[in-house]
């Protein structure tokens, strides 16, 4: 088993005959978020029941002539400004040729020769511990229309058809292959989730694969031309690319250190056993026989329609980091947690613009309330949107743990109370009397009881064994029932029994 190295910027795997780069390409298919499909008015909900969102169109009635929606272009345009791409005014659909038994039509349409988006980037953040950041090209954007999908698993024997996704819009972002490890390939899939969910093109819920990838991988020796390229198809879960890429990467090495030619393949890659099929050899552009639909016009667009997308543009998500280092003082790790969600980041302002409190740090001590205890009480899969919890209930109970009133361990106990109700927490802290004692002579008072009832403890904290500092703030939490205020119960520790 060859085993690989991991370096800043870099990935490597040693092998027999020395050290191999991988090669990393990604062609994300994202589902546009439009009421209907990309040539037909069939609904695009999510559904359970098989064959009931289709229209003839979908199922290549004879006859049916293909409508293009408005909307998806306008989605199409909008991602490919997130992306930094240049749109192109004159785009066309082709007909892409194969045969599956889910293609009713014998052919997808699709762009090929003119697509609607050239190029793009996206700077991604690689690592956790050493952060480094990687820009992704991209080769294009494509539109092109879904396939359904064959159900193996109903009936002994025998395959069903479900054309409730044929015919529904997809974006095609073809990367360049400039990724060189499985962490730079989860790292983009990540980022370009959150930017599309921003961007409000595509809903990127993997789990119902209306965001996926068909994930290309080679290997070389270092300033080796690029290698043979196999292609994993159709993985929806970034913890799968991850392993996939991990898999057929070592698999290669394996294979060319052990004198064999690496096939250009399409293949499955199944994550419960780490094992890579070979569906069928990898075709070629020659082997679609593309060539423009006779049904579809050429879509011609111009300025005024793309000056128009532009002024729909939210602010993108590495903007809103930068922003929220800048204005907030945040940590970047800080940052990106808040902004991966527009309603969290929405939240998040809301709260802030709430906060009557002038002090420094008091918008970074909203951001950790928010990432450490108001995500740990949702439940999963729940929306910050879909709490009770109000952005101005959770800033006024902020404001009394930043203001002295109540210390942060009643304070969690206070949200623990506010977060089914959304009570005014001053109203708690009145009625239950919970108001932090920072009167120094109580406090005082309090430890001069605590120095005469350890007498252990307190020679060895003289002698030098500081860390007894936290057992005598514990002991003056017990004391106070948890309202003793910790600033002051420190210093008058260390004034008294230091």
């Amino acid at each position: 088993m060859v085993k690989k190295e991991v370096t800043k910027n870099m990935h490597r795997i040693e092998g027999k005959t020395g050290q191999w780069e991988v090669i990393v390409g990604l062609e994300v298919h994202a589902q546009i978020v439009s009421q209907s499909k990309l040539f037909s008015g069939a609904s695009t909900r999510f559904s359970r029941n098989p064959n009931t969102q289709v229209a003839l169109v979908d199922v290549a009635f004879p006859g049916m002539l293909p409508v293009l929606n408005e909307e998806c272009i306008r989605q199409g345009v909008k991602t490919g400004l997130g992306l930094q791409g240049s749109i192109q005014k004159r785009s066309v659909f082709d007909r892409k040729n194969y045969f599956y038994p889910d293609l009713p039509q014998g052919y997808q349409i699709s762009q090929f020769f003119f697509p609607l988006v050239l190029g793009g980037h996206l700077d991604v953040s690689v690592g956790k511990k050493e952060v480094y950041s990687r820009r992704v090209n991209l080769e294009r954007i494509h539109l092109e229309q879904d396939a359904g999908k064959s159900v193996h698993d109903l009936f002994p024997h025998k395959s069903a058809v479900d054309l409730n996704r044929s015919g529904i819009a997809l974006m095609e972002i073809v990367t360049k292959p400039d990724m060189r490890s499985a962490e730079e390939a989860m790292a983009f899939v990540r980022s370009l989730r959150i930017l599309l969910r921003h961007l409000g093109t595509c809903d990127a819920n993997m789990e119902e694969g209306s965001m996926r990838a068909d994930v290309n991988v080679s290997v070389r020796k270092e300033g080796a031309p690029l290698g043979t390229r196999v292609e994993l198809k159709n993985i929806n879960s970034i913890k799968f690319i991850g392993q996939a890429i991990e898999a057929e990467s070592q698999r290669q090495v394996e294979a060319l250190e052990d004198g064999q030619n690496i096939a250009q393949n399409t293949c499955m890659f199944n994550p419960k056993t780490g094992d890579i099929t070979v569906m069928r050899a990898k075709e070629d552009e020659v082997d679609y026989r593309y060539f423009p639909d006779p049904d579809i016009p050429p879509v011609e667009i111009d300025d005024s329609f793309i000056n128009a997308v532009k002024e729909e543009m939210p602010e993108l998500p590495n903007a809103m980091v930068a922003r929220f280092c800048k204005d907030y003082a945040l940590e970047r790790y800080e940052a990106e947690i808040l902004s991966e969600d527009k309603d969290v980041s929405r939240f998040f302002e809301q709260a802030i613009l709430a906060l009557k409190v002038q002090k420094e740090g008091a918008a970074r001590e909203m951001a950790l309330w928010i990432i450490g205890e108001v995500f740990a009480r949702m439940s999963e899969g729940v929306s910050i949107t879909g709490i009770a919890l109000t952005p101005e209930r959770l800033a006024q109970l902020v404001a009394l743990v930043l203001n002295g009133i109540v210390s942060r361990a009643i304070g969690k106990s206070i949200l623990d109370k506010i977060w089914q109700s959304n009570t005014n927490p001053e109203e708690i802290v009145k009625s239950e009397g919970l108001e932090q004692i920072s009167d120094e002579e109580t406090l005082r008072a309090w430890v001069k009881e605590i120095e005469q009832q350890h007498p252990k403890e307190v020679a060895a904290y003289r002698d030098g064994k500081v860390k007894l500092q936290g057992f005598f703030v514990g002991q003056m939490m017990k004391k106070s029932g948890g309202k003793a205020n910790p600033q002051v119960v420190n210093a008058i520790i260390k004034e008294v029994i230091g």
